[in-house]
Order: C-alpha cells, then structure tokens, then sequence
C-alpha cells in the first residue's frame, strides 16, 4: 500500500474529488463511505491502482448530497486515504477513508474520466501533517464537560473509558465529525484555522443547540 503522505510536498498536484453534502473528514479521522453509483465506484477502482487518495469535499449547493455535473465545490475540502475497503456482491464498495489534511481547490481539470478532478494545494495547513498539533491551547476540560452534557441533553450514553485515553485532537476531531449539523455547519469546523478554534466553535454550536431545544431530526453525537 502507498506511504501516507507526511507533508504537502508530498501529495499529487491533482486528486479525484468526491463531492458530498454534509460529509466530513478531518487529518487522521476515519470516515466511512458506502460507494454505490458507477461513477465513484470507477474512481474507487482508479484510486486502489494508484496512490490511494481522494478528496472529499462539499458542492456550495447542499440540496443535493452528491450532485452530478460540473455543480460549483466549496474552496476547501479534506483529502482522504483510502484504508479499507470491502467489495459487496453487486459491485458496490465499503470503503474508509483517513484524513490527511485540508486543502484548497485551485481549479477543476477537464477529464474523460466520469468522476471529477481538481488541482489542490496543501499550503497553510502544514500543521494537518502532525497529528497531535494545537492540543494543549485546547481547554479539554471544557470540552469533555460539553460532551457529558450533550450526552445528558440527548439521553445517551458515552465510552468516558475511551474517551480518557483518545488524545485530544483525535477527540475534537471525531466530535466534529460525528457531530449533528448541517453542511454549513460541517464547513465551518473544516475551515477552523487551528484546533482550539475547532474545538470552541463545536462548543458553541452545542450550547446553542442545548440552549433553543435541540436539533429537529439531528442525529445524537455519539
């Protein structure tokens, strides 16, 4: 299997992009993806020959979870590693994919392949490459706090094991991601400039959400 890349000048100038809505990935995350449509199962095929990568990211229009078309990308997506994948009997894939850092889309190539591909850069977010960066301006207790009463908030119960032997930037990351917001939302905590800003925004979504009643048809974070 292809090293994981270890900095930006490390990646490939462009990657084929997944565009969908309300998806989140973050560096060293994992993010689970059920691939179904021949268009992305082409660029599942393309991506085991090569070096593994792909980049998800959101379309600006969140109306559609996965639009077909050239429909305009947000400016920043997260490029993933493809770690795990499982073929279903129908040619459908399982796949996993690890979060290796954020990167800006530059401009969209022409291609004959049906999936989309973009030239990216990693500059500005150098940091992404290191998995435990920015965790001690994180106030950690502030935020395993604002878990605990998420939890009482929802009714469920959380792994408080796991959770106090998960280093704090895989924490807040995995918080985000499994959080229960929508696309503008999820763009926000991507775009955070460092961790503790990561961290402080999810807090503040939460107390909101805590404060007016609760997310209609959210997800529990869990």
């Amino acid at each position: 299997m292809p090293k994981r890349p270890t900095s930006p000048a490390e990646l490939p100038k462009s990657v084929p992009v997944f565009p969908l809505s309300g998806a989140l990935l973050l560096p060293y995350a994992h993010r689970p993806l059920n691939i179904f449509e021949p268009r992305y199962i082409e660029m599942v095929d393309a991506a085991l020959r090569g070096d593994r990568l792909i980049g998800l990211i959101q379309p600006e229009d969140t109306s559609e979870e996965s639009p077909k078309g050239r429909a305009p990308l947000q400016s920043v997506g997260c490029l993933g590693r493809l770690t795990h994948f499982e073929e279903s009997g129908d040619g459908r894939y399982f796949i996993i994919l690890e979060g290796v850092t954020r990167f800006r889309l530059l401009h969209e190539l022409t291609v004959m392949t049906p999936y989309r591909q973009c030239v990216i850069s990693a500059e500005g977010y150098e940091a992404d490459f290191s998995r435990n960066h920015g965790e001690d301006a994180v106030d950690r207790a502030r935020f395993v706090k604002m878990m605990r009463d998420y939890a009482e908030f929802a009714n469920f119960e959380l792994n408080w094991e796991e959770i106090e032997s998960t280093g704090t930037a895989d924490l807040v990351n995995f918080c985000c991601m499994v959080s229960p917001y929508g696309a503008a939302e999820k763009q926000v905590l991507l775009e955070a400039k460092t961790l503790e800003e990561r961290a402080e925004t999810l807090i503040a979504m939460t107390e909101y959400e805590m404060a007016r009643g609760g997310t209609d048809g959210a997800a529990p974070l869990n």
